[in-house]
């Protein structure tokens, strides 16, 4: 199994033990996960002890319990996981767990993600109406990743997973070439 499906899993289960419990946020548990994810790599160092095989599981497990001891607050769930992670040599999985965490709440809180192409940079209310229309196209909030591309010379080119929605003057000058290629 690859460690992208390993990491799904791992993300699935925090996910649902959550999600079950009584005050549980996904939003508090993505946080706590993101945190741990960057002092991994902000201290290379540390990486690098609990992702070492020949690091007895037990030091790594204690490395963590003291990471996590001065951090406020982290959620028992991820302080669980990031146990678990430690007691199985799987520190390093850690930034696919999150990514994988991370679509799971972005799916139940019905956000996509679209990956936005313009001629020019977009203003922040440029950028607001773009999100509300496609908002409106996909009936979810969506979050954007806007990019620059003066190749495609206006108009907006928005992907979000596989659907594209090209509204470039680039690709109306070529339907309209095509029409007039084809005669109708």
């Amino acid at each position: 199994m690859s460690d992208r499906a390993v990491a799904g899993r791992y993300a699935r289960a925090l996910f649902d033990v959550v999600t079950a419990e009584p005050d549980g946020d996904p939003m508090a548990a993505q946080r706590d996960l993101e945190g741990f994810a960057a002092l991994l790599e902000e201290h290379p160092a540390l990486y690098q002890a609990l992702a070492n095989p020949a690091v007895p599981a037990a030091r790594k497990q204690a490395a963590v319990t003291a990471v996590l001891a001065t951090a406020s607050g982290v959620a028992r769930p991820v302080a669980r996981l990031l146990d678990l992670l430690a007691a199985r040599d799987r520190i390093p999985l850690t930034p696919d767990i999150l990514a994988a965490f991370r679509a799971r709440v972005q799916e139940r809180l019905q956000i996509v993600h679209a990956e936005v192409t313009t001629a020019v940079a977009l203003t922040a209310d440029r950028r607001d109406a773009v999100a509300r229309r496609l908002g409106e196209a996909t009936g979810k909030q969506v979050s954007i990743e806007a990019r620059v591309d003066p190749s495609i010379i206006g108009g907006v080119v928005a992907k979000i997973g596989s659907t594209v929605y090209d509204g470039s003057v680039v690709r109306q000058l070529e339907r309209l070439r095509e029409q007039l290629e084809s005669g109708a």
